[in-house]
């Protein structure tokens, strides 16, 4: 059934939502994850938490609203590209979705993580080195869930990366950047699985997603804001 959301709309809709996400994804992500988190120290990683669980709430929240903001922006992009390529622009929307799917699983072990450190009921009977041991496993259990949601998120950035090569109602360079950030996703998963000692080179694997992904991910929300939907300029006849 046809919309009545025109494309220029769905590109803002769509912009929009990566502008919010690009805020709460480095609160979260950058001044909850990697502030509270000590990977290499379980007790203080329980400590943080429990002494800053505002902060970690706040973080859930923002993840949460991500995770919504994720669902509109798959929707908008496909509405964006569904006129000239509508089966590979309902894939890359499917993508995403599974990916959105697999943070909300992930987020799960947020909440249990606060359970553990509030004591809830059941939860008393384990002593403190027991709750610092469960809390590790938790927070790991999310990176793994989200770990495996960024392989789905990859493949959509990279058919995001072909709609923009196949349709061309965008520069060839952003499409060729989205394709190499979505396959740095992919990359970073893999070695994760298969690299017994990924945190030798985590760093390194780290600056091989995020260099391209910022790229390509501000760019392409520069692009829906400014120039994405709008109707093709009129070329003057010639002589």
């Amino acid at each position: 059934m046809p919309s009545n959301i025109s494309e220029r709309r769905a590109a803002l809709i769509a912009g929009s939502g990566y502008l919010a996400i690009f805020v709460l994804a480095i609160f979260a992500n950058f001044f909850v994850r990697t502030g509270l988190i000590d990977p290499g120290d379980v007790a203080t990683t329980y400590a943080n938490i429990s002494d800053s669980e505002g902060l970690f709430r706040a973080g859930l929240v923002a993840f949460l609203a991500v995770f919504v903001l994720d669902v509109a922006i798959a929707w908008a992009l496909y509405l964006l590209f569904r006129r000239q390529r509508p089966e590979m622009s309902l894939l890359a929307a499917w993508f995403r979705l599974v990916y959105t799917v697999l943070l909300g699983v992930a987020l799960i072990f947020f909440f249990l993580v606060l359970e553990f450190v509030n004591g809830v009921s059941g939860i008393e009977a384990f002593d403190l080195a027991q709750r610092e041991a469960q809390v590790s496993l938790l927070l790991d259990a999310f990176n793994f869930s989200w770990l495996i949601g960024l392989v789905a998120f990859g493949i959509h950035v990279i058919l995001l990366g072909y709609l923009v090569l196949s349709t061309r109602v965008a520069p060839r360079l952003l499409g060729i950047v989205l394709v190499i950030a979505g396959s740095a996703y992919i990359v970073d998963t893999t070695a994760n699985a298969l690299l017994a000692g990924y945190d030798d080179y985590a760093n390194g694997f780290l600056a091989m997603v995020a260099i391209p992904a910022v790229i390509a991910e501000l760019w392409f929300t520069f692009w829906l804001l400014l120039k994405a939907g709008k109707p093709a300029a009129p070329t003057s006849p010639v002589g």
